[in-house]
């Protein structure tokens, strides 16, 4: 596995760093693109499953081979995600201890689980819950025709939002070690972070009330979760300066 640059690093090596792990975490969704392809005629049933009853629909020849090749690029960003958030905290590494660094593999584990987590909860309870709410809207004479392009791609941005925004109390964790945010602060913030959460739940999630809250819910919830772990961890000017 790479080890981070022990030596200062200029701005352009941060920039030619940032390059090299964006570029592995590319190809590492491509790879499991390609393998996710073979079975992405079972991923489109599955995925559309909450559409059952009123079934999905493609209006161009080209359409349906677009779909399996958008939900293969979701499944291989998902199942990449383990060596995507390697990378990231393989780039940050240069701004931890060196005891600190040591503690990668556990962090991307744990990174990992609240993505899944995250992703999870969307996909088994936001997104059913959503589309039954959103189809009670049709009346006699306004029936639904949904797009099967147009479902995997609101359905797949939003397992990947949730599961990213699951990641808010590790975020917290690293933040807090380098020293960029403490626990006063995030409780300082609390007003601020409530009008964000609502933000943010308005534009991942689609116009309606009952998903905007089933995502503004839990991340408050993971933001008092955050305060607790900064709070127990502490910053790096909390931690004693090691010894070369």
């Amino acid at each position: 596995m790479d080890k981070p640059p022990e030596k200062e690093m200029s701005f352009i090596d941060h920039l030619e760093e940032l390059r090299r792990r964006l570029i592995k975490s590319i190809l590492a969704v491509v790879v499991f693109a390609i393998g996710a392809y073979f079975i992405s005629a079972w991923l489109v049933d599955v995925v559309s499953a909450p559409l059952d009853e009123v079934g999905v629909y493609f209006k161009a020849p080209a359409e349906a081979f677009l779909v399996r090749l958008k939900i293969s690029i979701f499944a291989g960003a998902i199942v990449g995600m383990p060596f995507i958030l390697y990378q990231i905290w393989m780039f940050i590494g240069p701004g931890l201890l060196k005891s600190e660094v040591k503690i990668v593999i556990p962090i991307v584990f744990t990174s990992t689980i609240f993505f899944l987590i995250g992703g999870g909860f969307c996909f088994f309870y936001v997104i059913p819950l959503a589309v039954e709410f959103l189809l009670g809207f049709a009346t006699g004479n306004m029936q639904p025709m949904i797009m099967i392009g147009d479902y995997i791609g609101f359905a797949g941005m939003m397992v990947l939002a949730f599961g990213i925004v699951f990641e808010l109390p590790v975020a917290s964790f690293i933040l807090g070690r380098i020293g960029v945010i403490d626990h006063k602060m995030l409780g300082k913030g609390r007003r601020y972070a409530v009008v964000a959460i609502l933000i943010l739940g308005s534009l991942l999630t689609p116009p309606d009330i009952i998903s905007q809250m089933l995502l503004a819910g839990p991340l408050y919830l993971l933001y008092e979760i955050s305060i607790i772990v900064v709070w127990l961890t502490g910053t790096k000017r909390d931690w004693p300066v090691e010894e070369e």
